[in-house]
């Protein structure tokens, strides 16, 4: 997985574009939360909070 940016006018312009393409690939929260040692417990409590918070919004979009 590569995410590409051209530098045309100038490179402020271009890390802007970047940083907003990382943030919709979900790449800086991944960064973040390899940051330090999670351990499997909250690994998997985390996920399962995500989760639910995914069904919560479908749940809200459906209705």
């Amino acid at each position: 997985m590569a995410i590409v940016v051209e530098v045309q006018e100038s490179l402020e312009k271009a890390l802007k574009v970047l940083k907003k393409k990382m943030q919709l690939d979900g790449l800086q929260r991944e960064l973040k939360n390899r940051r330090f040692y999670e351990k499997p417990s909250i690994k998997k409590r985390r996920k399962m909070q995500e989760a639910e918070r995914r069904r919560r919004k479908a749940r809200r979009r459906r209705h």
